[in-house]
């Protein structure tokens, strides 16, 4: 489905997705009675009709992004194949499957979006505190979706009104404009939301909607994201947009109620994940497969083999990259008792090596353990097949809510075949802490820039820095929010300014694989007679640091994927190429306009 036809028709569409018939976290209208005539009659109606715009229309958005946020970024190793080469190669294009899915399905965010703030502002009887709030939450998914898509494909389009483009004719010719206006337009968005939307207080674990200070969170990261788009972060413009960043982001920390969870991994689990509030934005998923899009699916797109009980997982050949675990200073060849008294606690919580156990997955059975779960074929009821099957030495953790038991416990409800209620977190307030930290560093406020970065490093069980450098934040930012798909538009939003930087740091990844690790980790959990006891002498001692080779019983580094090469273009995903042939303007060197966005659109309630 072209992005176009969308639009075209979505005033259909809004309804048909309204209508799913679902009673699991975030109810919605029946369709046995459902439309837009009969609807929107009472506050909870309005509820009602926004809920799935916290699911449905992101579906595959969701189910592509990590390949964006995580593979592109050398966060993620996926190696290479279909749908998967072009991100490890930082080369996908218009006819990339999970490309076309996350452009068509942002499209649709922002089409269902502009529908459901139509049905409630032409709607009789909702009181108006109820259509200013579920206005606000719709808006705020308007700013959201193109926040993505300005920072994914650059220059897009406006579409500020289904129904006006239509009857206006012309939209088969719209075209793009820059991404300075659409930067404008996503502000202008917020500002309008956080005047509809209240402030939340109470219990944040039973309230996980879209607030003032949700929006304004957003808002802050907009601000410090299009502070370099001129090409210089000290300019007079950057430093008023830092300055907004600041603004912004203090007062959501200072103001909202809001703290970091003590626990880190309790933030990504089923259950007690926002007890203090520190989800601001979060994808609410149910776990019924009816109607499809609904659900959360990236366990089975991320998990290794025989983890669920659905048998619906088949993620295990891709992992965290070696680079990361670089940068959290472990190699999957170090001994797992010496790791064990490792301070960062978001190493484990973001990525599962040799020795790691957790005993929030697998409940049933005493916890997860990752040595067994690969080499004991009992305790793994077959899952891997005794050998492991990433070659980084490292599994994903994030995204996983365990087994049909765990679930059961945490929300009452059993999970289905690629369905599951695990909600999808892509705004946290340690996000926030760290948009402070880095506009407060480049306004030259290094003081504010220290005290938060280590906030959130002491949450993490590290020490705290004596001092703070540019370089600091930028490396907290990707060991605090790995496997969130969030580091990829860090480096878009840095190349604004700093092309140089990205280029060198992303050419520079160990992006590749370890030769040798599953035979000197089965040395370690085999005995002589082939037994599985997981104590034995570690072997992976045997690691050589040359590359490219080794002899049988060593642990060695193959390059085969490093050395990427990264152009200015890299950081520009094209359109998909249905949409260029159905609207040449879409093309990457189509017309693009300027436009002054505030006189152009409004919004007029």
């Amino acid at each position: 489905m072209k992005s176009i036809n969308i639009i075209k028709i979505m005033s259909v569409a809004v309804i048909a997705a309204a209508m799913s018939s679902c009673s699991e976290f975030l109810n919605r209208p029946g369709e046995d009675n459902y439309n837009v005539d009969n609807f929107y009659k009472n506050d909870q109606q309005c509820e009602q009709g926004v809920n799935y715009l916290y699911n449905s229309p992101w579906y595959d958005f969701q189910r592509g992004f990590f390949k964006v946020g995580e593979v592109m970024s050398g966060n993620m190793f996926v190696g290479r194949g279909e749908d998967v080469t072009e991100f490890t190669e930082l080369s996908p294009n218009g006819t990339t499957t999970s490309v076309m899915n996350m452009a068509y399905s942002l499209w649709a965010v922002n089409g269902h979006a502009n529908t459901v703030i139509d049905n409630i502002l032409n709607a009789e009887g909702p009181s108006q505190e109820a259509k200013d709030k579920y206005i606000g939450e719709a808006l705020t998914w308007k700013a959201f979706a193109y926040f993505y898509m300005v920072r994914t494909f650059g220059e897009v389009p406006i579409v500020h009104n289904n129904t006006e483009l239509i009857d206006g004719g012309d939209y088969n010719n719209i075209k793009k404009v820059s991404k300075a206006n659409v930067y404008e337009y996503i502000i202008m968005t917020l500002e309008k939301a956080m005047e509809l939307l209240p402030k939340q207080t109470g219990n944040f674990n039973d309230n996980i909607r879209i607030d003032y200070y949700a929006a304004e969170a957003l808002l802050a990261k907009v601000y410090l994201t299009k502070a370099g788009l001129g090409g210089s972060i000290t300019s007079a413009e950057a430093l008023a947009d830092l300055g907004k960043a600041v603004s912004y982001a203090e007062d959501v920390i200072t103001k909202s109620g809001r703290s970091l969870d003590p626990d880190y991994s309790q933030i990504f689990r089923l259950k007690d994940y926002n007890s203090t509030g520190e989800c601001l934005i979060s994808w609410m998923w149910a776990e019924g497969r009816d109607p499809w899009t609904q659900q959360n699916t990236l366990q089975s797109d991320l998990a290794m083999v025989g983890f669920s009980d659905q048998g619906d997982c088949w993620g295990g050949w891709g992992g965290p990259s070696v680079d990361l675990q670089d940068a959290f200073g472990v190699a999957p060849y170090d001994d797992p008792v010496v790791r064990k008294n490792e301070k960062d606690v978001r190493r484990k919580a973001s990525m599962m090596m040799a020795g790691d156990t957790y005993d929030y997955f697998w409940t049933d059975k005493g916890g997860f353990d990752w040595f067994r779960f690969i080499y004991d074929t009992e305790y793994g009821k077959g899952g891997p097949g005794g050998s492991m099957q990433c070659s980084t030495g490292a599994n994903n953790v994030k995204h996983l809510y365990g087994d049909n038991y765990d679930h059961e416990q945490a929300t009452g409800k059993s999970p289905a075949n690629m369905a599951y209620q695990l909600p999808t977190h892509i705004l946290r307030l340690a996000d926030i802490y760290l948009v402070y930290a880095e506009a407060s560093f480049l306004t030259e406020d290094t003081g504010t820039a220290l005290e938060y970065v280590n906030y959130v490093r002491q949450r993490a069980g590290v020490d705290d820095l004596p001092s703070v450098t540019f370089d600091d934040i930028w490396k907290e930012r990707r060991l605090e929010l790995a496997g969130e798909c969030d580091r990829w538009y860090d480096f878009v939003r840095r190349s604004y300014y700093d092309f140089a930087a990205v280029k060198a740091e992303l050419e520079g990844q160990r992006r590749s694989t370890y030769n040798g690790l599953d035979a000197a980790y089965k040395l370690y959990v085999y005995d002589d007679d082939g037994k599985y006891v997981g104590n034995g002498t570690w072997a992976a001692t045997l690691v050589t640091a040359d590359t490219n080779t080794g002899t049988d019983g060593e642990v060695w580094y193959d390059d085969t994927y490093d050395n990427i090469v990264v152009t200015p273009s890299s950081f520009t995903i094209p359109f998909p190429t249905e949409d260029v042939v159905f609207n040449k303007n879409m093309a990457t060197d189509g017309e693009i306009e300027e436009i002054d966005v505030r006189a152009t659109y409004s919004f007029k309630f």
